[in-house]
């Protein structure tokens, strides 16, 4: 039950870019097409569930024994960093259409402090091993459901008559903070 506590929240209730105000930069920066947004989903989904596995190990057989975790976020942030460029790596090695295909989605994703949020939260929250990766799925599937549902928005948009001086950006952050209104709806389930 604990689990699907944890999922609800991080999808719904607790959302890491409409509630949490993380990942702004990607949620408006790669939110114009559908294809776009499903793509960096993904690349963000693999990059947080594996850097959550490596930042929760990281700070408990490391940071805490050494009694060093005031190292915790520049250590994170390393972590982060390196397994990007070694997803980079391998997937240029094993799969060049995979590889060509997220583009500029894997150098973006060094960058989204949503990642990090999540491997930071995951401690603060007490999560053991198990919960940290099931938070850190659900929190990026909350990142993609929050990018494509605004991505889908975005697009109407552009079919629509929205007066000159709202076009683009200013009528994506309105739409954005009606976005999160909906989501504070969630609040009172969990």
């Amino acid at each position: 039950m604990e689990y699907i506590l944890i999922i609800i929240s991080a999808i719904f209730v607790n959302n890491i870019v409409l509630t949490k105000f993380l990942g702004i930069c990607p949620f408006i920066g790669v939110s114009n097409r559908i294809h776009t947004a499903v793509g960096m989903t993904g690349a963000v989904t693999f990059v947080m569930v594996v850097a959550t596995i490596v930042t929760y190990l990281l700070q408990h057989y490391v940071l805490e024994v050494f009694k060093i975790t005031f190292m915790q976020t520049i250590t994170f942030i390393l972590v982060i960093a390196s397994l990007v460029q070694l997803v980079e790596i391998i997937l240029k090695k094993v799969s060049l259409a995979l590889y060509q295909a997220l583009g500029i989605f894997l150098p973006l994703i060094t960058t989204n402090c949503a990642i990090l949020g999540v491997a930071i939260l995951s401690v603060q929250n007490n999560y053991n091993l198990l919960e940290s990766v099931v938070f850190s799925v659900a929190s990026a599937l909350g990142f993609g459901l929050a990018l494509v549902t605004f991505s889908g928005i975005r697009q109407h948009l552009e079919l629509v008559e929205v007066p000159e001086q709202m076009k683009g950006v200013p009528i994506a952050f309105i739409v954005a903070g009606l976005l999160a209104l909906a989501f504070m709806g969630f609040a009172g389930i969990v």
